[in-house]
């Protein structure tokens, strides 16, 4: 029927908003990182020509991977989670670095420098929905159904838990997860091994001191004002006088080295006090269509693969605003989550851009009514 006819163009509206997110981004680095950065490195465009310099790989990424039919990527899904396994274990070698932090969470290979687990989040989804969408698989029996993908995440979880970088942890296995609900996973065995998530992330929780400074700073971020609370008490002075049109842009005092990381994971608080209430909304409804048209873009997938794929990817990026946007704000607890395609971090802004080339792919090869999904 004509109403199934392949749409042969990509989503504009995800191409455009993708756009709209980098450029924003690339204004916002160089705006809270300036002053720093003459402090620091000397110079003030340091920061913005290192993530321009990653913002141009990752769009070269996301036109390939637009370009490359993204079925092909089902047959090199064991490749891919293969190497993240391998890059990961590379984590622990003399190819680890912590680069001056208390996380060994980067590989340094001369100029290079990679977050192993930001592809670990992509790898994830590429191979659970390659896996959970196989024809042979029986969806209702936990042991040949979903058990591999959740064993070999679990794994995973370890190894990224260990570096240590929790956040990340949690953000894979969720997203691991829910392409599997998003396969079928019957309720009952969903919600059974929800509850026994529960006790190990209860366990990593508390294991660490600086982890559970973190839960009581967010009861009370002010008992500790000028240790564990500080980031928060800091962010949230960020907002405050950005009232609705925002102090101007370049004008933030909070990034004057009072606000930690204020290109990277509080830059969300630099957007609400330079731009304002009307800046930082405008920024959240962008990440709002861009969700959507992932999400419409699962819903047409012509296969089953695809569906899960765009969903997969669509989530990681809709649960990374929520994790980041929380944070700021003071509505979930410290935890160091980039705010995709708008902070600062080589790996985040690359993978993420590969994976909305791969996104872009499916929108291509989607239909314009929504048919019943199939396996592929």
């Amino acid at each position: 029927m004509a109403a199934n006819k392949p749409d042969t163009s990509y989503d504009r509206i995800l191409l455009l908003v993708t756009f709209l997110l980098v450029g924003i981004g690339l204004i916002m680095v160089f705006s809270a990182s300036f002053v720093v950065a003459e402090e620091t490195r000397g110079d003030p465009y340091y920061f913005l020509k290192r993530q321009a310099m990653w913002v141009a790989l990752g769009l070269m990424a996301m036109y390939l991977f637009s370009r490359f039919q993204y079925k092909y990527l089902r047959k090199f899904s064991l490749i891919v989670l293969l190497l993240n396994f391998v890059l990961l274990g590379l984590i622990f070698s003399n190819f680890g670095s912590d680069l001056g932090t208390e996380a060994k969470r980067w590989l340094v290979v001369g100029p290079i420098t990679i977050q192993p687990s930001e592809f670990s989040k992509l790898a994830f989804v590429i191979f659970t929905a390659a896996y959970m969408s196989s024809r042979r698989l029986n969806l209702r029996s936990f042991w040949t159904g979903s058990f591999v993908p959740l064993f070999l995440v679990a794994v995973a979880f370890f190894m990224i838990q260990f570096q240590p970088d929790l956040g990340t942890a949690v953000v894979v296995l969720a997203a691991t997860a829910l392409v599997i609900v998003f396969a079928g996973m019957p309720v009952y065995q969903m919600f059974g091994l929800s509850l026994l998530s529960l006790p190990p992330l209860a366990y990593f929780t508390v294991k660490e001191d600086y982890r559970m400074q973190r839960l009581f700073t967010f009861v009370d971020p002010w008992a500790d004002s000028s240790g564990a609370g500080y980031q928060i008490i800091q962010s949230l002075y960020a907002l405050g006088p950005g009232h609705i049109f925002g102090a101007g842009l370049g004008r933030s005092k909070q990034k004057l080295f009072y606000l930690p990381e204020p290109h990277n994971d509080f830059i969300f608080a630099v957007i609400g006090e330079e731009l304002g209430f009307i800046g930082a909304v405008s920024v959240l409804l962008l990440y709002l269509v861009l969700v959507w048209r992932g999400f419409l873009i699962a819903q047409r997938a012509p296969d089953l693969f695809g569906s899960l794929l765009a969903g997969g990817i669509t989530f990681i990026i809709a649960v990374q605003v929520i994790i980041n946007v929380g944070v700021v704000t003071g509505s979930i607890p410290v935890t160091g989550i980039n705010l995709p395609l708008i902070s600062a971090g080589g790996s985040s802004v690359f993978f993420t851009l590969l994976s909305l080339g791969i996104l872009l792919n499916i929108s291509k090869h989607g239909r314009i009514n929504a048919p019943s999904k199939g396996s592929a």
